[in-house]
């Protein structure tokens, strides 16, 4: 009891005094994830919505796909990318495995099937008489998925802030596509899994304290949209 007393009194003496290390593991998953889910926001919203209001044919097979692409393993998506950006692979040229943007493609790998499926969820829910009602004034089927889009707004940043929860807590594409380098790569998850297999636990818990704090203003937010 002893020792967890005082890692967490060393941990908060950290976080108090801002401690590069912490601030620059902290620094790089907030901005790897918020472009991840940037990207991934830009890419499912669209997609959500085109299954949503669509009715085609393949749309069952699409929505199956896009539940299992919720489910799907981090360490997969680390393991694919990294044959893409590996120098023996089709992109290996570019130079980019081991780099934020590595990370970044990795991470929005993770959250747009999350964002679209969330999205599906808001536009089907939505009143259909929305659409309908755009179309009769006049409106073009894009200037009435807006509008939609608009009704349900509180749905999709549902979806996006789902999204960036899902990648600020992930470890297995950081780890695997940033390679957890000092000061350039290496995240909250990946320095709490490096500090404490070193015995740095105090070092973990502090980021460990951070990452719960995030976790839980995303949870809080996400919540709050919900009950609207």
């Amino acid at each position: 009891m002893d020792f967890l007393l005082e890692s967490l009194r060393a941990s908060l003496a950290m976080i108090l005094a801002m401690d590069p290390e912490v601030v620059g593991a902290v620094w790089t998953s907030l901005y790897t994830s918020g472009v991840a889910t940037v990207l991934a926001a830009v890419v499912g919203i669209p997609v959500g919505t085109l299954l949503g209001l669509g009715r085609f044919r393949g749309r069952r097979v699409a929505l199956t796909l896009l539940n299992t692409l919720m489910a799907l393993p981090t360490v997969v998506v680390g393991l694919v990318l990294y044959g893409f950006f590996s120098r023996q692979g089709p992109l290996g040229t570019l130079g980019m495995l081991f780099t934020p943007m590595a990370m970044i493609i990795g991470q929005m790998a993770l959250s747009t099937p999350i964002v679209a499926n969330y999205t599906v969820a808001a536009v089907a829910g939505a009143d259909p008489r929305i659409m309908n009602t755009a179309l009769t004034l006049g409106a073009s089927p894009l200037r009435a998925a807006w509008q939609l889009l608009l009704e349900v707004r509180f749905g999709v940043m549902a979806a996006v802030v789902a999204g960036f929860g899902r990648v600020i807590a992930e470890v297995g594409v950081a780890m695997m596509l940033g390679g957890n380098i000092r000061g350039y790569t290496r995240t909250m998850t990946t320095a709490i899994a490096l500090e404490t297999s070193k015995g740095e636990f105090a070092f973990g818990l502090a980021l460990g304290l951070v990452l719960m704090t995030v976790a839980l203003i995303v949870n809080l937010f996400l919540n709050l949209l919900q009950q609207r």
